[in-house]
Parts: structure tokens; C-alpha cells; sequence
């Protein structure tokens, strides 16, 4: 088993020694720091231990490296040393995030129970991530609703809480967008999971049909594609099925119409009564940071299928498939993923865009990747693009990309 971890920063060497030697005897392992930037370093999310440091430094004093902690994980214990006339510096460090502060000199049993304080409160939050994340992990959501953009990961969180809601749910999307398969994951992550999944078109679904649907799905889930395209005999069936709140739960899907982002105009009232759990698939041209990670999916699916081996993707390529707005979203992609595994030229699916807009697509992918590598902080993700700070957050600015989304 591994020894407690102490990230001890002071700038004078003796008394960094001594109080690393004082939790080396309490069986804890520090890591010596004489600055700021050794430090930093360190501190990450995944970072087991916890921070202490001296407030009065030269260069990047000890405030600055509270407000960097804070920025890398709020929920990572710093502790304040203060020297003689810091005591209300320290105070005011509390309300900027600080775990607690402890007046040099400090007697040895004094500074061990803050920091056994403060390592207890950090075990605990490492184990509710952790608890969370293989909670979370293998469910339907992580498996089946691919991406690694902000919005894909809200889509994963909203269909697991709607899951869990059990009222009948509204999906809305554009042509291609897999609203299918959004409804099959809240299906599995729902109480009815062991029970059916039945899925209907709505066109030429008669109200007879509908009623031999609603009873294979029993207790289960009835998903029905394109609500809007449901004939009247139906549409009075379908509501009075909801009214009675038995059986089936119902799981509908919408189109969006892609200049307004809002579901095609008809049947308002079964809208309004489904409307009030809903559920909205991104268009993949929202997220083209998603784009790489879903066509090398489908790449490999269709490989598989095909038993042809894997095609290497050239950078060029993925540029342009990044570029592509893709109006039949990410069914479009997985038929140009299947072209590619055979080998086939691809189809001309790029609109009209500028040269100007397809490589802003691409830069706003370039620093949202950068930034989930930096863990959202932005002067790393500055510095590791080499643009100057006032450049680099206008680019920020300009693409909508906030560092915090991706910490």
C-alpha cells in the first residue's frame, strides 16, 4: 500500500527538510518543492495527496498557487504555512479555497493532524469519483452514445436522468442523428430494462397497430419514430394510453428543423403531452471534436463486418471529415466510414463552406483537445498552441469554448 502523499512547497531549504523529515517519521511521503513551478507539476485531478504550502515566496507566492489548485480541482486540500503578522493573509486564503493554515513554527503533532484532516477529506473524494465513474462506466450510456465533446457527455448525463424521471420522454433531433438509439439507452438505464423494447414507424401506423404495439411492450418501452407523421385514429389512441399513465412507457421521436432547432409543427397536443420530458440529440456539426472519436467507431464496425482490415486515416482525411458540416449527421458519417473501409471514393456531402470556415471547424477542435489535455487550464493550453495570452482568448471568445468544461 502507498504512503500518504505531501506536496510540501517553501522556498527556504531548511525548513522544507525539517518538516518533510516530520512526515517521513509519520510514515507519509513528501514531495519537495522550493517553488511555484516545480510544484505545478504535481497538481493534477488524479493527484492522491494533498498541498502544502508557505504563503511568502518569491515570484509566484503561495496565494498563487492556492488559485492554481483551485483551477486544477477545487476539491484538492491546500494548506496554508503563514509566518509571523500572516495570520490575517491566511485567514483570507480560507475564503479563497484553503483547507486550513498553521502558524510557523508549528509544533510536529499540530501540523500532522491538519494534514491526517485533510488526507482524510481528499481519500473521500477520490473515492466518490472513482465510485462514480465505474458506477458509470460500463452503463448503456457510455457504451452506446459515443463522443468526447461537452455536449455528448450532457447527453449521456440528461438520457441517464431521464431514465431514471420513468415518464414517457420526447427525443428530438435531426434526420440521422440516432434518436433510435438514444431511446434504447433510456430504455436499458430504466426500471423496465428487463422487460420489451418495442420500436414502430410512425407512418402507416393505424390505431389497431398501435394497440398490438403497446401490448407486446407491456411493462417495457414503445419507442415510435417520427411522432409527427402519426395518423389521427392513432394519435387518439396513443393519447389515451398516456392519459391512463399504464402499460408501456412511451418513447417518441421528433425532427428538428435544422434553422430553428425546434420539433416539426404538428400534433400539438400529443407534443405538449410528451413534451414535458424531453430530450435533445446535438447536431454533429456542434461537435466536431466528436467527429474523429465516432468514425473511427463506425471505421472499425465496418472492418469487422466486412472482415477487411483497418485502413489507415491520413490527417488530411480527418481534417476534412472534421470540416463537413454533415446535414445527415451520424448516419451520414458511418456510410462514409464504410466507403472508406472498402475503399471507395467519398461522396461530396461538404456544403458550401468558405475556406475561412472550414479551418475555424478545425481550430476549435485543435484548442478544445488541447484544453481536455491541459485539463481546461488555459494558460498550459495557451503556452502549448504558442499563442500569446490576449490571442489566445479571443479565440475562445470567438468559438463559444469555455476552459472550465473541460477540467
Amino acid at each position: 500500500m502507498s504512503l500518504p502523499l505531501v506536496l510540501l512547497v517553501d522556498d527556504d531549504a531548511a525548513v522544507r527538510d525539517a518538516l518533510g523529515q516530520t512526515l517521513e517519521l509519520a510514515d507519509m511521503e513528501p514531495i519537495l518543492a522550493g517553488s511555484f513551478i516545480v510544484a505545478k507539476d504535481v497538481i493534477s485531478r488524479r493527484f492522491e495527496g494533498v498541498v502544502v504550502t508557505d504563503i511568502r515566496m518569491p515570484g509566484r507566492d503561495g496565494f498563487h498557487l492556492l488559485d492554481y489548485t483551485q483551477g486544477i480541482d477545487p476539491e484538492l486540500p491546500v494548506i496554508l504555512l503563514t509566518g509571523e503578522g500572516d495570520i490575517p493573509m491566511a485567514v483570507k486564503g480560507m475564503s479563497g479555497g484553503a483547507f486550513d493554515f498553521l502558524e510557523k513554527p508549528c509544533a510536529p503533532n499540530q501540523f500532522l493532524e491538519v494534514i491526517a484532516r485533510a488526507q482524510e477529506f481528499r481519500r473521500g473524494v477520490l473515492a466518490a469519483r472513482n465510485h462514480r465513474i465505474t458506477s458509470e462506466a460500463g452503463d448503456a450510456a457510455s457504451r452506446l452514445l459515443f463522443g468526447v465533446s461537452e455536449l455528448s457527455e450532457r447527453l449521456r448525463m440528461q438520457a441517464r436522468n431521464v431514465a431514471r424521471s420513468g415518464s414517457n420522454v420526447l427525443i428530438c433531433g435531426e434526420p440521422g442523428s440516432g434518436t433510435s438509439k438514444v431511446a434504447e439507452v433510456i430504455h436499458l438505464l430504466s426500471a423496465r430494462a428487463k422487460r420489451g423494447f418495442v420500436k414502430r414507424a410512425a407512418m402507416g401506423l393505424t390505431a389497431e397497430a398501435l394497440e398490438e404495439a403497446l401490448q407486446a411492450a407491456e411493462e417495457g418501452s414503445l419507442f415510435i419514430d417520427t411522432i409527427a407523421q402519426l395518423s389521427e385514429p392513432a394519435q387518439h389512441t396513443l393519447l389515451g394510453h398516456i392519459e391512463r399513465g399504464e402499460g408501456a412507457r412511451v418513447l417518441a421521436a421528433t425532427h428538428e428543423d435544422r434553422r430553428g432547432g425546434k420539433p416539426a409543427a404538428g400534433l400539438s397536443q400529443l407534443h405538449d403531452q410528451l413534451a414535458g420530458v424531453s430530450i435533445r440529440i446535438p447536431a454533429l456539426r456542434e461537435r466536431p471534436e466528436d467527429i474523429p472519436v465516432l468514425f473511427r467507431h463506425y471505421l472499425a464496425i465496418a472492418c469487422e463486418q466486412a472482415d477487411l482490415p483497418q485502413p489507415k486515416i491520413v490527417a488530411e482525411h480527418m481534417a476534412r471529415l472534421m470540416a463537413n458540416p454533415w446535414p445527415g449527421n451520424a448516419r451520414a458519417l458511418m456510410n462514409a466510414a464504410m466507403r472508406h473501409a472498402m475503399g471507395l471514393p467519398e461522396r461530396d456531402e461538404v456544403e458550401r463552406l468558405s475556406l475561412a470556415e472550414r479551418m475555424a471547424q478545425v481550430e476549435r477542435s485543435v484548442i478544445i483537445e488541447v484544453l481536455r489535455a491541459h485539463n481546461g487550464h488555459a494558460t498550459e493550453t495557451a503556452k502549448a498552441l504558442q499563442l500569446p495570452r490576449k490571442t489566445f482568448y479571443d479565440k475562445l471568445g470567438r468559438h463559444n469554448i469555455r476552459p472550465e468544461d473541460y477540467r
